[in-house]
């Protein structure tokens, strides 16, 4: 493969608090997207990419990553821990890119995947189908 298939998208602007002044905290989306980046180029494998984003828009639950692929279902997980998760989440982005569609079954996903879903969007029609509701659809 040598182009990506998938895309890791990393919240780099949530703040997770580390203690009660205003002014403790840390971003944790800065050091997984390093972290991750790392562990993808050491593993050897191909078709993930590691993307910041400046918001995903659910701050109160960092860190917070999206997986997405062309004609796959994307999901948003939450609470994530850079330290503790890493490997679950390359694991777990890999599994996703492996999979026809995007939904990688219950019992294969990391139990931080699995506690951690805050959405699941499915795809957007492609290739010749634009403008086609998705198979799932109720037509009003």
């Amino acid at each position: 493969m040598s182009e990506a298939t998938v895309t890791i998208f990393v919240c780099v602007s949530c703040r997770r608090s580390l203690g009660d002044a205003e002014d403790s905290f840390d971003q944790p989306g800065r050091g997984l997207v390093e972290t991750l980046t790392t562990r993808l180029r050491e593993s050897g494998k191909t078709g993930v990419t590691v993307s910041p984003v400046d918001c995903l828009a659910v701050c109160k639950r960092p860190c917070t990553v999206a997986l997405a692929g062309a004609d796959k279902w994307t999901y948003l997980i939450g609470d994530l821990d850079p330290q503790t998760h890493a490997d679950e989440i390359v694991a777990a982005a890999l599994s996703f890119a492996a999979s026809d569609n995007g939904i990688v079954p219950w019992r294969e996903r990391p139990a931080s995947f699995r506690k951690g879903v805050i959405a699941r969007v499915p795809p957007i029609a492609t290739g010749g189908t634009a403008g086609s509701p998705a198979p799932e659809a109720v037509q009003p």
